[in-house]
Formats: C-alpha cells, sequence, structure tokens
C-alpha cells in the first residue's frame, strides 16, 4: 500500500530476495514470521521472528528470506520527513531489536504495536483509516527521533535529489567488476578529473576508488558466504587488481582475513535459491489467520505506549574513579513512636522489627518518659509482696528492646519538668534506679536524653540553663554513661540561635550532642505560586546541617549531630502532602547527610504521629514510614534503597551515586524536582518533569553481568496510585486495604548485560522517580 502523496509504503510480503538497492527514506523492516538476513553495505543482519531492524535513507541493501517468512515494510519518505523535522538531512538513526541499549526494549516495543496497529486499520479501512496510519506514522517518527538518532556522517548527509551523485554510484554499482577510472567517469559525466575527486569527497565523505573498493568488497563478502569460489577468484570476480588488495581491505574493514570471515560465518552458506517477492500477496498474508494471530498478540502485549512528547532528554556521562572515594556511612535510625506505652502493641512492635530488619535501627524515640501514662499509678495493696508495679508497661517495652539490641532516645521537654520539678526529678530518679536493677547499667549508657524547648520561647536563658543542668546531673549520677543533649533552635536566615538558647554555647563541657530541625516547608511562602520561589528548598537539609556544623565550630564545639524533625518539600496541606510522590527527594536529602550526622529521625507511622500533634492543622515535623493501614509510604522505600547501597563510592554527582562491591557495582538515579507541591494535581504540568537520561559508564571492569533494575515511583510503589484506583464511595475492607497494602512495592527488571569497558543504557524516570540498579558481575558454572 501507498499514500497518494508518496509520503510512505506499506507492505506484508514474503520476502526470498531483494536485490541490491539504495535506500529513498527510512524503511522499517518488521519480522513477523520466520527469517531474513539483511545485507547492507556496511554488515550482515540476521532477523529472526519479532525482530525489527532500521535502514537509513541512502543506505545500500538486499534481503535474503526463506520462502515461508512474513516481513512487515514500512518506508517512509525523504519529502515527508523533511516536512515536518528540517534536520533529517544530518541525522542518521540506528535501531536493531537484538542489539537495543538497556531501557529502550519499551520503545522498540511500541514501533511494533504501532506497525501492527497499521496494519490492522488498513485491513479494516473504516472511515478515517488513512488519518490514523499517519498518526500512527508520525508516532512512530517521534520515537525514532527522540530515542535513536544521532549526527549522521557525510555519508548519511547525502542528497537523494542529486542525480548527478545518484547516476554516478548506480553506474559503479552495475559495473563494479570492470575497470573503472576517475578519468573514465569525469568523461561520462563531463566534468573536470579535479572537479569530480572534489565533488564526489565532498558528497560521500571518502574518496572515489575508496567507495568503489567498498562496494566490491560488499559483493565479496557476499560471495564468500553464498558460493564455493575460492578466495583468488572471488577477488578477480568483483573487481580487485589482485588476492593481496582484497585481503588487506578485508581485514583493515572486518578484522579477519576472508578466509577466517568465511569459517565463522559459514552456516550463512546455507540460504536456500531465491526468488523476488511478490508485491501482490499482502491481502492474502494479512488475512491469514496466522498472521492476524501474530498482530493480535503484539497489540495485545504491552498497554504501555511512549505518548509524551514533553519528556526532557539528558545525557549522562559517568567516569569511574580509579580511586576510592570512601564508605557511605548513613546516619543511624531513630523511630518516633510518641510513648514508650506503644512499643506494648503488636501492630507496632511488628513495624519496628521490620524497619530494624530492612533499613536499619538503633533507637526508639519517645516523650512524656515520666509525665505521660506510661508509669501507671501506684496502686494501694495489703499485700506483703506487691503483685503489680507501676513498671509494668516500661518492663514490657525494654524487654523487647533489649531483646533487640534497640536503645531509647527520649526527648525532655522544659516545660513537661516545670510543672513541678521537684516531682519530675524524683520520678525520673525512681524510674533510672528500677531500670538500673533490672537492665544494669551497660545497657542504660546507651541512651540518649535531649533537652528540649522550642525556637520561641518566654523562659529566660538562666531558668533554662539552670534546668538542663540538673537534669544532667541526676542523669550522670545514677549512669555516667548515659549521653546527655540538647535541642539546638538554629535560625537557618541569622546563623544563630536566639539568645535564650545562648547558655548552650557555654555548657559544651556538659553536652554530648546535639539534636537539631531542618524541614524544608519553612523556607516556602505557600501563598507564592512561582517556581523560582521553590528552588531556594533545593539544599536546604544539607545547607542547614552545615551551617549549624559551622555554628558550633565558632563556638568550640564538636558534638555528635542528631536530626530530630526533617521533612522534604511537601505543602501545607493534607491534599498536596499526600498526593505528591516525594521519594528522590527523601534520598536525595539522607546521601547528602551521609558521613555528616549521627542519626536521622522518622516517626513510625501518620496514625501516632497525628495523635501526638492533634493541636496542629496539618503534620508537617517529620518523615513517616508507615500510613494508618501498615502501607510503607514513599520515605520507607526511599531508606530502603540507601540501606541497600554497599561498597565504595566510585562516582558521584547531584543526582546520581555508583559505588563499587564485592559482587560488582550498585548505581542510584534521581529525578530530584522541587516544585510548588500543588502542580502535583497537574498531571499534564508534572509530565514535563520527566526526564529520558542516557547514561554511559565507562570505567567498568569487563565481563558479563546481571543486572537488577528497581523503580520506585508513583506508578511502581507510591501508596495513593493503588488508593485512587481502588477508590469506592462505599469504603473499602480489610481486604482492599490488604492488596494495596501487598502490591505498593517498586517493580524489579532483570537483564543479562555483556560489558566491554563502557556500558550504555536508557531509564525514563518520573518526577522525584529512583532508579536502582545492582549490577552484579556474572559467575560461570564449569564441571
Amino acid at each position: 500500500m501507498k499514500d497518494q502523496g508518496l509520503d510512505f509504503f506499506l507492505e506484508l510480503n514474503r520476502i526470498e530476495y531483494v536485490a541490491p538497492k539504495v535506500n529513498r527514506g527510512i524503511q522499517i523492516v518488521f519480522v513477523i514470521n520466520d527469517v531474513l538476513t539483511v545485507e547492507t553495505n556496511r554488515r550482515f543482519y540476521s532477523l529472526g521472528e519479532n525482530d525489527l531492524l532500521l535502514l537509513n535513507r541512502n543506505q545500500l541493501y538486499q534481503f535474503h528470506g526463506t520462502k515461508d517468512n512474513c516481513v512487515l515494510l514500512l518506508t517512509i519518505t525523504d519529502s515527508f520527513i523533511d516536512r515536518f523535522y528540517p534536520e533529517y538531512h544530518i541525522r542518521r538513526f540506528k535501531c536493531f531489536s537484538q542489539e537495543v541499549e538497556m531501557g529502550r526494549e519499551l520503545k522498540v516495543d511500541n514501533i511494533r504495536k504501532l506497525l501492527a496497529e497499521m496494519m490492522i486499520t488498513y485491513l479494516r479501512r473504516e472511515e478515517s483509516y488513512k488519518l490514523e496510519i499517519q498518526g500512527n506514522i508520525c508516532q512512530i517518527l517521534i520515537i525514532l527521533i527522540r530515542n535513536f538518532s544521532f549526527e549522521g556522517t557525510a555519508f548519511e548527509k547525502i542528497d537523494t535529489d542529486d542525480q548527478r551523485l545518484t547516476q554516478i554510484i548506480d553506474y559503479m554499482e552495475r559495473n563494479y567488476e570492470q575497470l573503472i577510472t576517475l578519468e573514465e567517469m569525469a568523461q561520462k559525466t563531463f566534468l573536470s578529473t579535479a572537479y569530480l575527486s572534489r565533488y564526489f569527497k565532498q558528497k560521500m565523505g571518502m574518496g572515489f576508488s575508496r567507495f568503489l573498493m567498498n562496494i566490491r568488497l560488499k559483493h565479496g563478502v557476499k560471495d564468500l558466504l553464498y558460493s564455493a569460489d575460492s578466495i583468488s577468484q572471488i577477488a578477480m570476480k568483483n573487481g580487485f587488481p589482485n588476492i593481496k588488495s582484497f585481503t588487506n581491505l578485508f581485514k583493515e574493514v572486518y578484522g579477519v582475513t576472508p578466509h577466517e570471515y568465511r569459517e565463522t560465518h559459514s552456516a550463512e552458506q546455507q540460504m536456500d535459491s531465491v526468488n523476488r517477492y511478490n508485491l501482490n500477496d499482502s491481502e492474502t498474508l494479512m488475512k491469514s489467520l496466522d498472521v492476524l494471530t501474530k498482530l493480535g498478540m503484539i497489540l495485545t502485549a504491552d498497554d504501555k505506549m511512549y505518548v509524551n512528547t514533553e519528556t526532557r532528554y539528558e545525557e549522562l556521562s559517568i567516569e569511574l574513579t580509579r580511586e576510592k572515594q570512601g564508605l557511605i556511612d548513613l546516619p543511624e535510625n531513630i523511630l518516633m513512636i510518641s510513648e514508650l506505652k506503644e512499643l506494648l502493641k503488636e501492630d507496632v512492635r511488628s513495624q519496628v522489627l521490620m524497619v530494624k530488619d530492612e533499613l536499619g535501627l538503633g533507637f526508639i524515640g519517645i516523650r512524656h518518659l515520666v509525665s505521660g501514662t506510661t508509669i501507671l499509678p501506684s496502686v494501694e495493696t495489703d499485700e506483703r509482696v506487691a503483685t503489680t508495679s507501676s513498671y509494668f508497661n516500661i518492663n514490657g517495652a525494654l524487654n523487647f528492646m533489649e531483646k533487640h539490641n534497640l536503645s531509647l532516645f527520649v526527648r525532655v521537654d522544659y516545660q513537661e519538668i516545670s510543672k513541678d520539678q521537684k516531682q519530675y526529678f524524683s520520678k525520673l530518679a525512681k524510674l533510672l534506679h528500677h531500670c538500673l536493677q533490672v537492665y544494669g547499667e551497660r545497657y542504660l549508657s546507651k541512651w540518649h536524653f535531649m533537652f528540649y524547648e522550642p525556637y520561641f520561647t518566654a523562659v529566660e536563658s538562666n531558668s533554662l540553663q539552670q534546668v538542663y543542668l540538673k537534669l544532667y546531673r541526676l542523669l550522670k549520677q545514677h549512669v555516667p554513661g548515659i549521653q546527655v543533649g540538647v535541642f539546638l533552635p538554629f535560625s537557618f536566615y541569622d546563623e544563630k540561635i536566639p539568645k535564650e538558647h545562648i547558655w548552650q554555647v557555654k555548657e559544651g563541657d556538659h553536652i554530648d550532642f546535639i539534636g537539631y530541625h531542618a524541614n524544608q516547608n519553612e523556607v516556602i511562602d505557600f501563598t507564592e505560586m512561582g517556581d523560582d520561589r521553590f528552588s531556594l528548598a533545593k539544599e536546604y537539609i544539607a545547607d542547614t546541617t552545615n551551617k549549624v556544623k559551622g555554628f558550633l565550630k565558632q563556638h568550640q564545639i564538636d558534638k555528635p549531630l542528631f536530626l530530630v524533625s526533617w521533612n522534604t518539600l511537601s505543602g501545607n496541606t493534607r491534599y498536596t502532602n499526600g498526593t505528591f510522590f516525594r521519594g528522590a527527594l527523601v534520598l536525595k536529602n539522607a546521601l547528602d547527610l551521609a558521613n555528616k550526622i549521627e542519626s536521622l529521625a522518622f516517626w513510625i507511622n501518620t496514625e501516632l504521629h497525628e495523635e501526638d500533634k492533634q493541636n496542629l492543622r496539618i503534620r508537617l515535623e517529620g518523615l513517616e514510614l508507615f500510613h494508618y493501614f501498615k502501607g510503607k509510604r514513599p520515605a520507607y522505600y526511599a531508606m530502603l534503597f540507601a540501606n541497600k547501597l554497599k561498597g565504595e563510592v566510585v562516582a558521584k554527582g547531584h543526582d546520581y551515586l555508583m559505588t563499587q562491591t564485592n559482587r560488582g557495582y550498585q548505581l542510584v538515579l534521581m529525578n530530584c524536582n522541587y516544585v510548588n507541591p500543588y502542580y502535583s494535581i497537574e498531571e499534564a504540568f508534572l509530565q514535563k518533569l520527566n526526564k529520558d537520561i542516557r547514561v554511559k559508564i565507562s570505567g567498568i571492569q569487563r565481563g558479563e553481568y546481571q543486572v537488577r533494575k528497581y523503580i520506585f515511583d508513583k506508578d511502581n510503589g507510591a501508596l495513593y496510585t493503588n488508593w485512587w484506583k481502588l477508590s469506592s464511595k462505599y469504603g473499602m475492607d480489610a481486604e482492599i486495604i490488604d492488596y494495596i497494602t501487598r502490591s505498593s512495592h517498586p517493580s524489579l527488571e532483570l537483564f543479562d548485560e555483556s560489558i566491554d569497558d563502557e556500558w550504555v543504557f536508557y531509564s525514563y524516570m518520573t518526577t522525584n522517580a529512583i532508579h536502582f540498579f545492582d549490577i552484579r558481575k556474572a559467575i560461570e558454572f564449569s564441571d
């Protein structure tokens, strides 16, 4: 079939042989059934079922196939592409399904599907079928231009409308076995010899004689594979002056001698005798059940069509350094659970153990150790030996913690103490005495107590200092090894602390660690909608950490840092806070803090976090790892990938990090986007933040690898995607919630890759997506 404007040709044929010809436009060869060999002036391609190959403009080619194959050919003319793509004449396409780079398989699948749709559409011939076919061709061209094009050489830039050049090439193709000289060709074309030499080299990118030798070599290779002639006979038959010139050129181009090449490709000799294909049997082939079944399978195999033309394209070149850049020392995690008694609940315990096993966990963070409801009120009894204890709940929680080697991180508020100092310190002393009796000093020495008063306070500096020192002395008196620290209410803009807290810089000898706070939402005025405002949040957490370190250094204080409360850019409403996917932002901040701080805090789940902040309209003080219904929130999986990173850093950039392990390599890519979370409801806007990234890594050890690629984004792992899909005005029961929890996890893809020093692949990343690659060296088994 061809359209009336000669824009494209679409054929479905059985191909046994097509004589050498020059391609006009680009041609896509898609083998639906059996096999086909495509021979170009550069190489041979052996296509099997479902293979796809693109032939470029001006490319010399011929086909060899079997009598039972079925091949779909789509030719798109130069004139059609030129009208819509002015860069066409300086571009070249490379697309062969067997050699497509990792990450481009989906794009090839999309082309297959579009080709199948075109054939089905043509078979039906409904009212708008021509428009549909034209649309499919445009989609194919968009995929090719965005994913498989690169700058061409001089040969690929030839203008096919140059009739003189076409005549010269055609003459050389028809008479290559004869003696052809530059002088003879100049006479035939009415040009001077010098002009023809310059003209030909300018147009073809190579000299006249070399181009002629390449034509002869191409035909010589065919004779090597499809005839029993000796190598000397082949050389003479194809116009070479002697066997030596044939052998030298052959080895220069193919890297082996003609004899070695024939030995290696001997299987090609078994091709049957061939006939020119019949151009009139497309209708019959299309209506055959076998072909329709194959086309139907292609259409239903994958619903993922590449239709987003707004995606950014980026190239990332990674040079692995010979010198390692050190290990990644991630902060130890603190898991906030509100009061200690929450550890008596089975669901909280299961979440704690899951975090410990998969993310790593050092501390359980609590508040109200003494003033809360964990310590039971005293009960009057006439028993000689009391069978009840005020510390029953505390013992149950601490037994669990000690068994799993978890330490206590206690936040002590000034307001909590100031209500009744005498009673507070008395209850604290009794509790410490009890815990020493039951658990011993060695376990309690791992505990941390942090004295807390917010940035804005009406309490005078002296009062805060006196209460802290009293707390410090009491704790150290009972457990000398216990760690006592303060919360530093640091101002990011002023780079200082309020005068009410200045006492902290004078008590460095009585402070074991420093807690601080960093929340990206604090630097944003959410009434401002401009994008530039939100770029301020990019490095906020890392910058805050550096500023805190600088401030402490000015005052000669060098203490471990604990980031006890933090958040990425989320918005100031529950709607945006819940829907804006932020996985890469969490991971990026965690990696930025590696080797800089001692500990990093998270809230265990939404329920306990919100119960603890009942007086606030929106809870932005921390990141939660679990939702109400035990589903894992993005922060959980982001930290899971952080914890999976092993080995020493060999390359690092703003949005990527690569390590070398004893099993191979690991690479994490992040598509970090700092934008107004309100835009998360605008899908069209978010699509513009997606990026298609071509990654080239140089310096990888050569060998065979198994690559495990994990994808974590809004469609692979985020709770809210499945929550929306399964929403119902009649609510959800346990079965639906359990399904959402089980199905919301990152996807996994597996590839076998042969890497030879340089590895190139593609990754299509949506907003704030994480792609994690575990590149494992394959170990071959031998008997």
